[in-house]
């Protein structure tokens, strides 16, 4: 099962996304105010969660006669409505997380829904925020990662929370093998595919990797 997620970032073409990520049988689920999101791209959401406070009461109405199932929390929580979105995703068993609309708008809910992508529920799905061309996976220790692209690529692999280390890329025009990216220095940033597949396998740490894809296609799952 796939479950598509719309946050209420900033999303230029819902429609053209959206045409390019949501199947039939998908899962929408809006975070919120996301569900403007999947309104504007033909979408009715399946679930909205969160506090509601970004969404009108008769949309709410026209939602819920809709079939749309909502899961309401108190505006005084800890979580972000995503955040919330996520966790309702990883209970579902969902094979695939694919979150539109999480880039943009404050600086800060931007580098906090980054963050997001490592939360422990989140461990052993396959989770993406896609933003425009970009496509960003977070890579845990003992992961692989497969990039489908087209050469030229940008690839920038990001260490998070401390070192990575152990890593080993193929496919890649500048290549790691059992390397270390230290936290805080910019090495892995606008790395290139060289050729079509490409592989990151990582055994301690946590990495970040931001995938420009410059044609049709996407990264697969990590194995």
């Amino acid at each position: 099962m796939k479950i598509i997620i719309f946050a209420n970032g900033e999303l230029a073409a819902p429609a053209a996304e959206a045409a390019r990520w949501v199947h039939p049988l998908d899962v929408s689920v809006a975070a919120d105010g996301g569900t403007r999101h999947a309104l504007a791209a033909g979408l009715t959401p399946d679930q909205v969660i969160g506090d509601l406070d970004s969404l009108p009461a008769e949309l709410r109405a026209r939602l819920e006669a809709a079939g749309t199932t909502f899961h309401v929390h108190p505006p005084a929580k800890d979580e972000t409505d995503l955040e919330l979105a996520l966790l309702w995703a990883a209970a579902q068993e969902a094979d695939e997380i694919i979150i539109l609309g999480a880039l943009g708008g404050r600086p800060d809910q931007e580098l906090a829904n980054l963050l997001l992508l490592a939360l422990p529920e989140l461990a052993g799905h396959a989770v993406s925020i896609v933003a425009g061309a970009w496509q960003i996976r977070l890579i845990r220790g003992g992961e692989e990662l497969i990039l489908r692209g087209e050469p030229g690529d940008t690839v920038s692999l990001i260490p998070l929370g401390g070192d990575a280390r152990g890593i080993t890329t193929g496919g890649l025009r500048y290549p790691l093998r059992q390397g270390t990216l230290r936290c805080g220095p910019a090495r892995g940033v606008s790395n290139v595919l060289a050729e079509k597949i490409a592989t990151v396998t990582l055994e301690e740490g946590w990495l970040w990797c931001f995938h420009q894809i410059n044609h049709d296609g996407r990264e697969t799952v990590p194995s």
